[in-house]
């Protein structure tokens, strides 16, 4: 659902780096202010994944790893559609 939506939006503003950099921003600031409260159940209503700390948070992540969302939206600059 995520690599759908990062398409249909790299689409609609027609600049898919732009979005990656967004991205990319959103996980800078994500890093260097961590949320240190709160519980992963909650994570679905991020747009990076707050609580991306262990493997046993990863399994349950309802997000895929931003670097692949990067990754697909830096190809689909470059014409490789991988969605």
């Amino acid at each position: 659902r995520e690599y759908k939506a990062d398409y249909s939006g790299a689409k609609t503003i027609g600049q898919p780096l732009v979005l990656a950099s967004a991205l990319e921003k959103l996980e800078v600031a994500n890093r260097r202010r961590p949320i240190t409260f709160g519980s992963p159940a909650s994570q679905s209503l991020f747009i990076v994944n707050p609580f991306s700390g262990g493997a046993f948070v990863r399994i349950f992540s309802t997000h895929p790893p931003i670097q692949e969302r990067i990754a697909r939206l830096r190809d689909l600059a470059q014409g490789v559609n991988r969605y």
